[in-house]
């Protein structure tokens, strides 16, 4: 199993540096968020591994409706004036570090 993350992360990294792409500025708080959410989603599976509560659909449709919305949530923000982004990246930030809390006490054990 840890093989093929390790060929998903080696295919991305070659993919990248012989595929250059180029995000418009407009879109970088956008990324961003996607970013954020996919990481939450990666790490909340993690945490749901370690605690044998994992389940795939939970995963998949997490991490595409998490990513999804924020980033709508964003868009529609800057529609209307509004730095939304500030609010998904401080909510992400913060599950994203009470997961990673978790995930260390359930690794070490206590």
């Amino acid at each position: 199993m840890i093989y093929y993350a390790v060929l998903g992360l080696l295919a991305g990294f070659v993919g990248g540096i012989y595929c250059p792409f180029s995000l418009p500025p407009e879109y970088a708080r956008l990324l961003a968020v996607a970013v954020m959410a996919g990481m939450d989603a990666v790490l909340g599976g993690v945490r749901a591994s370690m605690e044998s509560k994992y389940d795939t659909q939970v995963f998949i449709s997490g991490f595409f409706i998490n990513g999804i919305l924020a980033s709508f949530l964003c868009y529609a923000g800057n529609m209307i004036g509004i730095d939304l982004y500030m609010v998904a990246i401080l909510i992400f930030g913060m599950r994203i570090f009470q997961n990673l809390g978790v995930i260390r006490r359930l690794y070490m054990g206590k």
